[in-house]
């Protein structure tokens, strides 16, 4: 008899719910209770202390402080009284203090492996303690020409400076939603995006000026006219308004990350600077508009605690491609504005607009350097070492102006770096952006699926796995797995009672909710089966249905026996089953050690295929035997063919410690109901010497001079 016998949990099931009213998706959310005395209510390190957060908060200030001694090291040793913060004179209350000394940490892989082999589970049991950067690509105001200088230059940023524990962000400024991706510690998703930037600068201004010279000089002139006046930029008006959007491009990302609290952030703005000169105003008449444009991405940056890092993807130039591409002579009258040095003036105005925003943030501007080793450093220097000082200021008006900011830090011979002020707010409060709505959950769910940063009050495991489903969605095999201890059951008429909230939602590029669910558990446990949850956790799992494509499956977590609230998110990418010749599901595992966990909520499409319900845990004690299943479809069934399935596990050192091969026949697929083969496959890990391994599962066709092959990894460890 197999060892991964199905779990009859049916009993314990009604115990978990006993004395206690069903719950449905429409159930009001619980209030939170207070934090009970008990082991549960005991901080821990890292996720009860003071950490990173996500929450909107109208009238709180960050600042982050460097302290150097006299050597240039950092000093990392004071405390909340060491430091004073002073705004336009007047000593603040620090409300908020933390120590926030990252180092750059690189992903496990396995010893064979070139690159990093993501894991298929998402979770938050470790607090999140990286760095946060937004890469914003801007394509409004790069040369097409230039577009594979951008990619190399932000891949090597994202490849060679981001460390495992970061996350990351990438936004063209043209507002492409499908080629944009959201904050993920995925680098080949980050790149993925990046490889999707195409330039689509307008025509260099010198350039636009010196056409229109040529065509006005082919306009008969009026012999009675001779004054002669400087040249239009026939481009102005468009010009103008992709400068402006560049920068509200900007300032909408200060403004929806200044709600992370407790890091510094930094936007990583790769761009050949604005092209519109903002000081002249007699012949660019939305000078003014645009200059305002940089003011507010300023005010919303240093608001935010956000520092740019303006980057020209060019290097050292002259402009001499733009100059190449002139077509005709310059003008020989210097009334006309045109001379050979206009593409020199149109480059300083370029330019000044990365350092304006780059030094005005507290950021830096890498321009005129073919090697951006300099600039990667001062990024992830900047942003590895300080301390973050909060507080409410004195003066809460809300009327725009600059406050002068002074952190003053107690002993000798100590040097302190921060930014020297901010803009405040002005006028009402803007409602919050860059959203997603949930309607049936509670508040603060809905807060912590909108928060760009997983929550890690209550630790939790998730998987997202692909099927085919009715044409045309997809059918999404999703599961969550809250951690026992977490849970503050509180005792009352003999048994232990909590509610927990869980809430999981599928959004797409344009950040539209596809599909969700939520549940609301209301336990009333035996004292047995409180302590089997408290040792095993508790699962739930349900199914999303959405078309394919790129999504990020947001879980959500809350009880009320203490409050704690976790989050985490999933990067799914669902492919069209349909479409290829061959393709794979995504890969369930269960375990024989999980199968007492309690499912709360079972998938009822697993029932029967599975010896037991899938789990997220991907660390098995030795001896352990998964189970692991998977479908391939195959669409080329006019000829009748062979598909062969197979199942590997390879050790760190890249031998195969277990391997076996299925031969499948397309004749199968007659009677299938998921349309694909259904692959059920026993892994025993008796034997295996605790470390990490990957389990690899690969099928191949055998029709045509080159088979379809597909595939797909999933790392564990055996402990």
């Amino acid at each position: 008899m197999s060892s991964l016998r199905l779990f009859t949990g049916v009993a314990v099931l009604a115990a978990l719910v006993a004395a206690r009213p069903s719950a449905q998706q429409s159930t009001p959310a619980p209030a939170p209770a207070p934090t009970p005395a008990g082991p549960s209510a005991t901080p821990r390190p890292g996720i009860d202390q003071p950490a990173v957060t996500f929450k909107v908060e109208v009238n709180y200030v960050e600042v982050d402080a460097a302290v150097f001694d006299k050597s240039g090291k950092f000093v990392g040793t004071l405390n909340k009284d060491d430091f004073q913060v002073f705004e336009d004179g007047h000593p603040q209350e620090i409300s908020a203090f933390t120590l926030v000394n990252i180092p750059i940490e690189r992903a496990d892989r396995p010893l064979y492996a070139a690159k990093t082999i993501q894991s298929d589970v998402a979770s938050n049991a470790k607090p999140f303690e990286g760095r946060l950067y937004v890469v914003v690509l801007d394509d409004l105001h790069t040369q097409p020409f230039h577009s594979i200088a951008v990619r190399n230059a932000a891949k090597q940023f994202i490849d060679r400076y981001m460390g495992d524990n970061d996350l990351a962000a990438v936004v063209h400024s043209s507002g492409k939603g499908n080629a944009s991706q959201e904050f993920t510690a995925n680098k080949r998703l980050l790149d993925a995006s990046v490889d999707k930037f195409l330039g689509q600068s307008l025509q260099s201004v010198t350039l636009a000026r010196l056409d229109q010279y040529q065509r006005d000089q082919a306009v008969p002139v009026d012999p009675t006219n001779s004054s002669v006046s400087r040249v239009k930029d026939p481009f102005d008006q468009e010009r103008a308004y992709r400068a402006r959007q560049s920068l509200d491009n900007l300032k909408s990302i200060s403004d929806w990350v200044g709600s992370i609290r407790g890091r510094r952030k930094a936007i990583v703005w790769v761009s050949e600077g604005i092209d519109y000169d903002l000081f002249d105003f007699t012949n660019n008449r939305d000078t003014t508009s645009v200059q305002e444009a940089i003011k507010d991405v300023i005010a919303s940056a240093t608001r935010s605690n956000v520092s740019i890092y303006a980057v020209d993807p060019r290097g050292l130039t002259t402009m001499g491609d733009e100059s190449i591409e002139a077509t005709g002579s310059f003008p020989d009258n210097p009334d006309y504005g045109l001379t050979h040095q206009s593409f020199m003036d149109e480059l300083r105005t370029e330019q000044q607009s990365l350092r304006t925003l780059g030094e005005d943030t507290g950021g830096y501007a890498a321009v005129n350097m073919n090697d951006f080793t300099k600039a990667w450093d001062r990024v992830v220097s900047d942003s590895s070492n300080y301390y973050v000082l909060g507080y409410y200021p004195t003066n809460d008006r809300r009327d725009g102006r600059y406050r002068k900011i002074e952190v003053r830090v107690k002993g000798e011979g100590l040097d302190v770096r921060f930014r020297k002020g901010y803009n405040a707010p002005k006028g009402k409060p803007p409602a919050p952006a860059r959203t997603v709505t949930e309607e049936k959950a509670s508040p603060e769910v809905r807060e912590a699926i909108n928060s760009p940063v997983p929550l890690p009050g209550l630790r939790l495991k998730a998987y997202a796995a692909p099927f085919k489903g009715a044409a045309p969605n997809a059918s999404i095999a999703v599961g969550i797995e809250a951690s026992g201890s977490d849970l503050a059951f509180q005792p009352k008429d003999g048994k232990f009672v909590n509610d927990v909230e869980l809430s999981v939602v599928a959004i797409d590029t344009n950040e539209k909710i596809k599909d969700g669910d939520r549940t609301l558990l209301n336990m009333g446990l035996k004292p047995d089966t409180r302590a089997k949850v408290a040792q095993d956790g508790l699962r739930m799992q349900t199914r999303l249905k959405v078309p394919p494509g790129r999504y990020q499956v947001r879980f959500a977590a809350r009880e009320t026996g203490s409050g704690h609230i976790g989050s985490v998110t999933y990067d799914l990418e669902v492919p069209d089953f349909a479409k290829e010749p061959l393709s794979m599901s995504g890969v369930l595992l269960a375990a024989a050690s999980k199968q007492q966990v309690i499912t709360a909520k079972p998938d009822e499409e697993l029932k029967g295929v599975l010896p037991a319900a899938p789990t997220a845990t991907r660390e098995f004690p030795v001896g352990d035997t998964l189970a692991m299943f998977v479908e391939i479809y195959d669409n080329d069934v006019k000829t009748p063919h062979k598909v062969n399935i197979t199942t590997k596990v390879v050790a760190d050192d890249g031998h195969e410690v277990f391997t076996t091969t299925a031969e499948r026949d397309t004749t199968e697929l007659a009677g299938s109901k998921s349309g694909g083969f259904g692959h059920l496959q026993e892994v025993p890990l008796k034997g295996f010497s605790p470390g990490f391994y990957v389990l690899k599962v690969e099928a191949k066709s055998s029709v045509g001079k080159n088979p379809a092959a597909v595939s797909r990894e999933i790392p564990f460890a055996v402990k």
